[in-house]
């Protein structure tokens, strides 16, 4: 079964690949992200991907470095590389991601007393 085919999740869309070989689904981190940060805009998406997966190779992690590159179909409808993942992979992303998320709630709750940066909006 040689499918490229799009999912939906709710009223997102979701690019995958089954590769025989490995009998394993692969899908676009790109869109797993935009349905995670609940982001329309998939350039934001593309953008959130490109800052995470850097920081995530600064410290070492293997996630990235598991990601695969694949042809897929674009928006414009060229065959373009991205960034495809196993669900094994994608579960790791998801942690990382609820970690982080994580980090940032309970830091004011264990130490009150320090102030957490301002977030500048930027327009």
């Amino acid at each position: 079964m040689n499918d490229n085919t799009l999912a939906i999740f709710e009223n997102y869309k979701i690019h995958r690949h089954y590769d025989d070989q490995n009998e394993t689904w692969y899908f676009l981190v790109i869109d797993i992200l935009q349905i995670l940060i609940q982001q329309p805009d998939y350039q934001v998406a593309r953008n959130y991907w490109k800052v995470l997966k850097n920081r995530l190779k600064k410290e070492g992690s293997e996630t990235v470095t598991k990601c695969n590159r694949l042809k897929m179909v674009a928006e414009d409808g060229k065959m373009r590389l991205t960034d495809a993942a196993d669900p094994e992979i994608l579960l790791r992303l998801l942690l990382n991601y609820q970690q982080e998320k994580l980090q940032k709630v309970s830091m004011p709750l264990v130490c009150p007393k320090i102030k957490m940066p301002a977030r500048r909006v930027v327009r």
